[in-house]
């Protein structure tokens, strides 16, 4: 269920915010940004309102990103969970691409019926003496209940348009979109229950350590306020927390055998 190949959700999300992919190799992505995605990304407002007011068109910034930790070595921007960059990419999603729609495209002769799945991909941050988020990509198919996991990488080598192609027409769904959305939550919080979690145990024994600690330290010597923070401080940093939060989600309609 969990996106563990971080290179091809990147190279995903810029083909589909039309940004041309340089280089994609095993742990390298090379990608020239448009100017809408350079705007979104490199944060030089002043570059770009100079340009305009100049009359000029500007050019926008081309990135390189290692998503191979063994290859740091190479000239780039490693990324990974939890890099800056990355969470970067995941506000983006949020503002702009809460609920996209998207068709395959089919180069078709005649009608042809395109059905409709809920995707919805999403972030599991778990934070307590260390902190770690995972990411999901879930499709649901609206029509019979299929459930696929990964779905940003099945995406991958779909072509995909905003518009749908001639001659296709969209199947409305059978099950509602709330509907489908609560089925996949449901698969995430099944996902939680059913795992170990020595992390939040190691949390908590760490929490508890560090306050022996302070009351050792502090030996009712001091102020009340001040321990009573020194406490409300140690709870915040190790107290063990799971939440998750939607990145985006939206409708693809494709052919019935596609997946």
């Amino acid at each position: 269920m969990k996106i563990t190949n971080l290179h091809d959700f990147l190279q995903k999300y810029f083909l589909l915010h039309q940004c041309e992919i340089m280089t994609d190799q095993e742990g390298i992505l090379s990608v020239q940004l448009n100017e809408q995605m350079d705007k979104a990304l490199m944060n030089r407002p002043f570059y770009w309102h100079y340009m305009k007011s100049s009359g000029q068109t500007g050019e926008p910034a081309s990135l390189t990103f290692i998503t191979d930790p063994a290859k740091r070595e190479h000239q780039g921007e490693w990324i990974h969970f939890g890099s800056p960059r990355l969470q970067q990419v995941f506000n983006h999603l949020k503002k702009t691409n809460n609920h996209i729609k998207l068709f395959q495209k089919v180069e078709a002769q005649q009608n042809t019926p395109l059905y409709p799945w809920l995707l919805i991909n999403l972030k599991i941050s778990y934070k307590g003496k260390y902190n770690k988020d995972e990411l999901f990509s879930i499709g649901l198919n609206l029509i019979n209940g299929m459930m696929k996991t990964n779905m940003m990488e099945i995406l991958q080598d779909i072509p995909l348009n905003q518009t749908i192609s001639d001659f296709c027409y969209p199947i409305s769904p059978l099950i509602k979109v709330q509907s489908g959305f609560l089925r996949i939550t449901a698969v995430i919080e099944d996902y939680l229950k059913n795992q170990t979690h020595d992390w939040a145990e190691e949390s908590i024994y760490t929490l508890n350590e560090e306050i022996q600690m302070v009351q050792h330290f502090y030996d009712h010597s001091v102020e009340e306020d001040q321990l009573a923070k020194e406490m409300n401080d140690l709870e915040k940093r190790y107290t063990p927390t799971i939440s998750y939060s939607i990145i985006n989600g939206g409708l693809i309609y494709l052919q019935q055998d596609t997946i």
